[in-house]
């Protein structure tokens, strides 16, 4: 099992959890922040250098960058179908290079609705990048539908740790217990796999292969001119039929 942790107000939760139970703790930008627990720091190329951990790392710890999950995220579908945000750019990372059979998510679910100074971020206010104006985040629901469906056919299974009442996330919504509980990811997998329609899965691959938007550097904001925005939009719609209704 491995868990992601991302910069939401409720990532603190780390802090005072056991995390001995996942074989992968993956932080993301300033994350690491939470827990000296983690094994993987995923961060941008635009993450100012004195935002990154403190040298010397432990043994276990690495740095993820652009060089590492580039390839990993094309290799499940690309950056304009994947969707260009740090969330999800380490959760395909997380699929693709480590292969754990569960997935779990804290302090993704990009719902910034902080006021009266509150802060949006557990550091504080920070910029909500998921919410930009970007061409391949017009649904961040479609895009968490879509990486759900790729991760059950790679025999993984994905939760939310999540306890803030919204998620832009799909995933179902789980607990440290049930992650210790008897064949938990295999009961979690197999749940999820009867929620997934695999004809309309199918549907939604096809249309991102007719398309054929593939940036190899990653760098899709500078072919902006070759993507269209309608046809991208009508591939979300897709794979927002995916989830069954009953």
């Amino acid at each position: 099992m491995a868990l992601v942790i991302g910069s939401a107000p409720d990532a603190v939760l780390a802090k005072n959890w056991n995390l001995s139970k996942f074989t992968a703790r993956v932080a993301i930008n300033n994350s690491w922040q939470i827990t000296s627990d983690w094994d993987y720091l995923v961060y941008p190329e635009d993450l100012l250098p004195e935002r990154l951990p403190p040298s010397p790392l432990k043994p276990h710890q690495r740095l993820i960058d652009a060089t590492e999950f580039v390839p990993q995220q094309n290799s499940l579908g690309g950056f304009v179908y994947a969707g260009g945000t740090m969330a999800f750019t380490a959760a395909y990372w997380t699929l693709g290079a480590l292969k754990p059979d569960l997935i779990a998510f804290l302090g993704c679910d990009m719902i910034y609705a902080a006021t009266n100074g509150e802060s949006n971020h557990f550091y504080g206010h920070g910029t909500s990048d998921p919410l930009r104006d970007d061409i391949t985040l017009q649904s961040l629901e479609a895009k968490s539908v879509r990486f759900m469906a790729i991760a059950n056919s790679l025999n993984c299974a994905v939760v939310n740790l999540s306890q803030l009442p919204q998620s832009r996330l799909v995933f179902p919504r789980a607990d440290l217990q049930e992650l210790s509980e008897s064949n938990s990811c295999k009961r979690l997998l197999d749940r999820q796999k009867n929620s997934l329609n695999a004809s309309r899965i199918e549907a939604a691959l096809n249309a991102e292969k007719t398309l054929n938007y593939m940036v190899p550097s990653g760098r899709y904001w500078e072919h902006l001119e070759g993507l269209d925005v309608v046809k991208l939009s009508q591939i979300d719609s897709l794979w927002l039929q995916v989830l069954q209704t009953n």
